[in-house]
């Protein structure tokens, strides 16, 4: 426990980012608070968890290689991991702030999203959170959120907000996913109505596994470059959605993970855990970007991916499983209102 009530250091000297958050007008400002506020939302996330599971989270902090490129270290990130548990058979948050040079590799990816990058080496900075919890329990469905900030700096800057939060279960529970989606939806409210009906049909549309044909689950919210409103509200946007994980996913596994379970129905969660590897390794753009980034630390990267999955041939589901893959296919409007 760092004397901050962090789970660890910051990776930025904590004295420095205490002095850019504090003032508007300083060109670290918005980094600064964002770096703070991840820290603080890893630390609150992990010990749900860890008051749910009866065990603290292991604490990884890590330091990304000195980059020779712009003559400065290049960051690095803390990865709390808890595995083999009771309630949580792998539960990850992680925390990562870098900086240095993108490879061509990552340069050609953001180009491929309609970025406008120039020269072979492109400076950067990016920071984020991102965690993934894969339940042991079939009835209580695994959580993915991220939220991430990035900059590339020069004469002219640039900057945008990304990220979101969506609920992948192996079975459906059409009450858990009014309350997931509403209050995802609330979160949004509070800055703009439009955000949610946007961002739920950004996230059906990205979280959808093509050769499949089916969605990943029963999608939340997503949304990527948001620079079109000034960066404090940006950042507020991102901080109201961060506040939201907790009171959208906690109680639905308190509500589930003392429920009786069979061989079977374990068995079906394996192969719902497949399509999400499947998705992660195939289509997922933060991956290949991790993937493609020098120097990238591998294991934070594939910090998502579950400890067991299962790829079985031609599997023909029961009458509970097909309920959730028809919703899969067709994805719902959970918030009537």
């Amino acid at each position: 426990m760092s004397e901050y009530n962090y789970m660890a250091d910051t990776i930025t000297d904590y004295s420095e980012l205490k002095e850019h958050s504090s003032n508007p007008e300083s060109d670290r400002y918005i980094p600064s608070c964002m770096e703070m506020y991840i820290m603080s939302l890893q630390k609150s996330f992990c010990d749900e968890l860890s008051a749910i599971e009866g065990r603290q989270f292991t604490v990884d902090r890590w330091n990304r290689p000195f980059d020779s490129k712009l003559g400065s270290p290049g960051g690095g990130g803390i990865t709390c991991i808890l595995q083999d548990g009771d309630v949580f058979e792998k539960a990850g948050v992680n925390i990562s702030v870098v900086h240095g040079t993108m490879s061509k590799a990552a340069i050609e990816q953001m180009k491929s999203t309609g970025k406008e990058l120039f020269g072979d080496s492109v400076p950067f900075t990016a920071m984020g959170i991102s965690s993934v919890i894969h339940p042991i329990n079939p009835f209580v469905p695994t959580v993915h959120f991220n939220y991430r900030y990035f900059e590339i700096p020069g004469e002219k800057k640039y900057w945008w907000f990304g990220g979101g939060t969506d609920l992948t279960p192996s079975y459906l529970n059409k009450e858990d996913a009014i309350h997931f989606h509403t209050t995802l939806k609330n979160a949004c409210d509070e800055h703009d109505k439009e955000y949610y009906p946007k961002f739920k049909k950004w996230c059906d549309e990205y979280f959808y596994i093509k050769h499949r044909g089916e969605g990943r689950g029963l999608g939340g919210i997503f949304f990527d470059d948001l620079n079109y409103v000034p960066a404090e509200e940006a950042l507020s946007f991102i901080k109201s959605c961060g506040n939201a994980v907790v009171p959208a996913y906690i109680p639905i596994v308190k509500k589930h993970k003392d429920d009786k379970y069979t061989d079977d129905e374990v068995q079906w969660r394996l192969l719902r855990r497949g399509r999400y590897v499947e998705f992660n390794l195939v289509l997922d753009r933060g991956t290949k970007f991790g993937l493609h980034t020098e120097n990238v630390r591998i294991e934070s990267v594939l910090m998502s991916l579950p400890l067991t999955a299962r790829w079985e041939y031609m599997h023909e589901p029961g009458v509970r499983e097909s309920e959730l893959l028809e919703v899969l296919r067709k994805p719902v409007q959970w918030c009537t209102e």
